[in-house]
């Protein structure tokens, strides 16, 4: 009993000590394929990652766009074209080459033109100008400036600055008129929203009603903003524009980033940044684009812009520069595009910084068709 004991232990012995003997021999061979099993997946996921084609940083065009028509593209407005999945801008077309006509002339008769990028803002293709826009008989030749288009129930809202005839002067009628289509090319009078008026600029409220701003130059309506439920229907409210005279700046373009409500404007001087955090109260908050840049044809103030937020990071500001100081040449303008930044405080823009330019299709919560939420 007991020899068979000890005999039993002595095997039991040696095969823990087999057993250890192998553990010990085997060891390296162990830790290779352990090693193997735990670095191979790595070494594979970073040669993938290895792979990854890294685009690299695009450089804005500098014009961003020149009309081929007349050379006098300016206040543009960007918007998604749902069929074609790509960013169209429609702007006013001014006839920057009718040397010979006197006085502003040059920049009545004027139609909208359109453009549309394949290649997300890298090149711009002209295709041809808004039709339909006519709507009274009146003249055999009539002017249409600085559309807005939103895009809302199916179908896309223009509102358009028109004046009657082709005027020699600043004084011709001013009208706000709306326009709805289904392509962006053809386009069905709705009716005159706003008499006396030009520069719309629309943008939601957070009570999911629609705010409308404008320049009320003939000051045939009170105030300078209305309200709407449909886009069809305004009434005037008790807000108010920021420095409202019709003086003090004109083309407003409201746009919520950064947890704000913006508003830039075209001051003659550079253009106005104005905050606010309901789209009721604003406060002034410096001059943009007031100093020449220095890339091709931005070298002097930008006017009447219009902005396309992308996201949270990405905002950028597109506007018009005259090419010259004095005429003719400076009836020629160019559109061009700029980075908007955020300091903390207020809007800024270093119209020659190079940035990387690659438009994207719009997240519905940077729109101005998004019910924003009011800042806390």
């Amino acid at each position: 009993m007991g020899q068979d004991a000890g005999v039993a232990g002595n095997d039991h012995t040696m095969k823990t000590k087999g057993f250890c003997r192998h553990v010990q021999l085997g060891a390296p061979c162990f830790f290779f394929v352990l090693t193997t099993l735990l670095v191979q997946p790595a070494t594979e996921s970073r040669a993938a990652e290895d792979k990854v084609e890294v685009r690299p940083t695009r450089k804005a065009p500098a014009p961003l766009y020149r009309d081929p028509i007349h050379d006098g593209a300016a206040d543009p407005t960007l918007v998604w074209n749902r069929a074609e999945k790509c960013w169209w801008m429609l702007y006013t077309n001014r006839r920057a080459d009718a040397d010979n006509e006197k006085g502003v002339k040059w920049v009545h008769g004027t139609d909208i033109g359109i453009a549309s990028t394949p290649d997300n803002g890298l090149t711009w293709t002209y295709r041809g100008v808004a039709r339909g826009l006519e709507f009274e008989t009146n003249f055999p030749r009539n002017t249409f400036w600085a559309p807005e288009v939103v895009d809302f129930g199916g179908r896309y809202h223009a509102f358009i600055s028109y004046v009657r005839g082709v005027p020699e002067t600043w004084q011709g009628t001013r009208d706000i008129v709306h326009y709805t289509s289904t392509n962006l090319l053809d386009w069905k009078f709705e009716s005159i929203v706003v008499p006396g008026a030009i520069d719309a600029c629309v943008h939601r409220l957070p009570d999911g009603r629609w705010r409308m701003w404008f320049k009320n130059e003939q000051r045939k309506i009170r105030g300078t903003v209305l309200d709407s439920d449909d886009l069809h229907t305004w009434k005037p409210t008790a807000s108010e524009m920021p420095d409202p005279d019709p003086g003090k700046g004109e083309g407003p373009e409201v746009f919520r980033w950064q947890g704000w409500f913006w508003m830039v404007k075209d001051m003659w001087r550079g253009l106005g940044v104005y905050r606010s955090p309901d789209l009721d109260r604003w406060q002034f908050m410096g001059v943009i684009l007031d100093k020449p840049g220095k890339r091709p044809g931005d070298h002097r103030m930008g006017q009447h812009p219009g902005v396309l937020v992308q996201d949270a990071d990405r905002a950028y500001l597109v506007y018009f520069v005259h090419q010259a100081e004095r005429e003719p040449a400076y009836r020629h303008t160019w559109l061009q595009v700029a980075r908007l930044g955020f300091n903390g405080q207020t809007l800024i823009c270093d119209r020659d910084a190079e940035f990387d330019f690659q438009l994207t299709a719009p997240d519905p919560a940077f729109t101005q068709e998004h019910i924003p939420s009011p800042r806390p």
